[in-house]
């Protein structure tokens, strides 16, 4: 029988152990939801890669439009077909992984039009997607650990609000997570002003498709200079660098392996408030292996 010295330090070594490796995945976050050839959300958790998981996207909402969910080629949120991803989420959540609604994207319909109609689409989410109640939760019963704001269009009023509304929620109980993914041509024309209320938990930074702040043909300057300007600017103190996972994943922007790890990420994190990376996205990161192959060095 072990001596309970012995028996100490080895529990000792174990939790160390498991708080290294929770601290390694909980430098990527990865968006899914958007190609049905992605494989499933527990798989994705099952990976180990991840330490957050942006389930994409809530299209629609606001201005009285009916609130939709796009989930691509996964399931059929409107003949309740997404419902099954219930035990996926607590699969991810059961690993220490975080699950969050990303809200908008690149292709939807939503704005807001007054700090009522925030409170509304707030008052939505929390009953549909987090720990509220309602008859026809989308995704069943469980319960997303926050929200992503990935506002690309529309106007930007309002999101501040928004915020306010959504992490007033955190009172209730289970602590409602913030994150956002702004452009990096700072600041963001959309979110720049949610940004400003202090309340996200963290920022994934989109230092792609803009090429006057991104990285260029082996010149990281543009994306270092952008960085600062992030850094210095926003209250966040968990600012990740948003990266497409393969070259043809975005317009530009895609970083090699090499120079990711050699070049721009030892300059990245002498900031204090560098966070990790964000890729863009689970189906691209198959592909190329990203992830695994940067997973030592983020």
């Amino acid at each position: 029988m072990m001596a309970p010295s012995g028996l100490a330090r080895f529990l000792l070594c174990l939790i160390l152990s498991l708080v290294l490796s929770l601290s390694d995945a909980g430098r990527i976050a990865i968006y899914w939801g958007q190609n049905g050839n992605e494989g499933t959300l527990a798989e994705t958790c099952a990976t180990g890669d991840y330490a957050f998981v942006n389930l994409a996207f809530l299209c629609t909402f606001g201005a009285g439009n009916t609130p939709q969910l796009n989930l691509a080629g996964h399931c059929d949120p409107y003949s309740n077909g997404c419902t099954s991803l219930s035990q996926d989420i607590k699969s991810c959540q059961a690993k220490g992984v975080k699950v969050m609604l990303s809200i908008g994207g690149g292709a939807g319909a939503y704005s807001l039009t007054s700090k009522d109609d925030a409170r509304q689409v707030a008052r939505y989410i929390w009953n549909n997607y987090l720990g509220g109640h309602s008859s026809s939760r989308p995704l069943g019963d469980a319960v997303l650990d926050g929200v992503d704001f990935d506002i690309e269009g529309g106007s930007p009023d309002h999101y501040d609000d928004l915020a306010r509304y959504l992490s007033a929620y955190s009172a209730k109980g289970k602590k409602v997570y913030l994150t956002a993914a702004p452009q990096c041509p700072y600041p963001d024309a959309w979110v720049g002003g949610a940004l400003d209320t202090g309340l996200f938990d963290y920022v994934w930074v989109q230092f792609y498709n803009n090429p006057p702040c991104q990285y260029s043909s082996g010149d990281a300057t543009n994306l270092e200079d952008a960085w600062k300007q992030w850094t210095s600017g926003i209250k966040a103190t968990n600012i990740f660098l948003g990266l497409p996972a393969a070259p043809d994943a975005a317009g530009s922007g895609f970083i090699p392996i090499g120079d990711l790890k050699s070049q721009v990420l030892p300059a990245l994190k002498k900031s204090s408030k560098y966070g990790g990376v964000m890729l863009w996205s689970k189906y691209y990161d198959d592909q190329t292996g990203y992830s695994k192959a940067i997973k030592p060095d983020v």
